[in-house]
């Protein structure tokens, strides 16, 4: 059945003073997804974005952008451009983190491979089970699914 038919009526109903809010009705019915997103992006969210246009920039150990990363380069980058601090190195970015876990994980957040207490690796979140991270030596930045179940997460403060 089509939402048509029923404009016309909703709009006499709503009388002149909510006309405007009945025509808002009706376009949402009629065009779904018109309606504007209540929240603003995260950091986090807004820290992803950063480091997808950064896709295909070389890895370089040490490096911290604008056109060569390595992972914690990466990840300092990104969120540095949405006004967030972190320390240099994944294991300093770990501590400096708010801890979550697997199951509270959201987009935006930093995802930390680690062997034991040891963080060797991090990246960020892009949902899917998939992280844009700067991988090694030889390879660039890009989304790739994570690889291992050794991960932690933490949401920058």
């Amino acid at each position: 059945m089509s939402a048509l038919p029923r404009i016309p009526v909703l709009v006499s109903r709503a009388g002149a003073a909510s006309a405007i809010t009945a025509a808002t009705l009706a376009a949402s019915v009629l065009v779904p997804g018109l309606a504007t997103e209540a929240s603003a992006a995260t950091a986090g969210e807004q820290a992803l974005k950063v480091a997808a246009s950064k896709q295909g920039s070389p890895y370089q150990y040490g490096a911290a952008g604008p056109n060569r990363f390595d992972c914690s380069g990466l990840t300092l980058y990104s969120f540095k451009r949405v006004g967030k601090s972190l320390p240099r190195t994944a294991a300093s970015q770990y501590n400096s983190t708010r801890h979550v876990s697997g199951g509270s994980r959201q987009v935006g957040d930093l995802v930390f491979f680690h062997s034991g207490s040891n963080v060797y690796h991090v990246g960020i979140y892009a949902g899917s089970n998939k992280i844009w991270h700067a991988p090694k030596p030889g390879t660039s930045v890009r989304l790739e699914k994570i690889w291992s179940n050794s991960v932690w997460y933490g949401r920058v403060k």
